[in-house]
């Protein structure tokens, strides 16, 4: 996948697993974050309890999925095959840093609460309590990721012959599922790329 396909992706599944290593051992949290405007960083935050608060200047791989589902061998014409599963992912490995400006902290801060609730929502950070809000972000360490690493993922049955690839997208197109109906469209889409 080139990287130009990779930052969509991103912006469309921003709830990643940041990893990184504290004490020997590896650490994960599950958390929103964000691509800056240039596309070069990754911003968010985690709580200051999280063990990763101690991952400041540090490389951390951060990971992001997109849809998944089984794959039946029954829904080849043979039954000299296994069960496996499709799906989509991009890995990012960066440096994590501390934000400690006050203002790129409330920009940061502000940009999730607009990305998330939206231009509709009745809900604005600006109309919390400025007192409530000062005291929420005590508990919560600021950061960036700087981008080292972009790397994209993808299991859509390109292995298999093209009879056994619409098959499999004839069978995920009924299942009931989100993610099937997902998969069934890349992998039509990888079928395009390919004729």
């Amino acid at each position: 996948m080139e990287t130009s396909n990779l930052i969509p992706f991103v912006k469309q599944n921003p709830f990643g697993i940041l990893i990184s290593q504290f004490e020997g051992q590896l650490v994960a949290t599950h958390l929103p974050l964000l691509l800056s405007e240039d596309n070069q960083s990754l911003i968010g935050h985690f709580a200051k309890p999280n063990p990763q608060k101690n991952a400041n200047d540090q490389e951390v791989l951060c990971i992001f999925t997109g849809p998944h589902c089984y794959i039946s061998p029954s829904w080849y014409e043979t039954n000299l095959s296994v069960p496996t599963w499709n799906y989509t992912a991009v890995h990012i490995n960066g440096v994590l840093s501390f934000l400690d400006d006050p203002i790129e902290i409330q920009k940061s801060l502000e940009r999730l609460v607009q990305t998330f609730e939206g231009d509709h929502s009745s809900y604005q950070l600006a109309d919390v309590n400025e007192e409530y809000l000062l005291k929420l972000q005590k508990g919560i360490v600021p950061f960036r990721i700087k981008i080292t690493k972009w790397e994209g993922k993808e299991k859509l049955s390109q292995n298999h012959s093209m009879e056994r690839r619409q098959r499999v997208i004839q069978n995920l197109e009924r299942m009931p599922g989100e993610n099937e109906k997902a998969i069934a469209n890349l992998m039509k889409q990888s079928l395009d790329q390919n004729s």
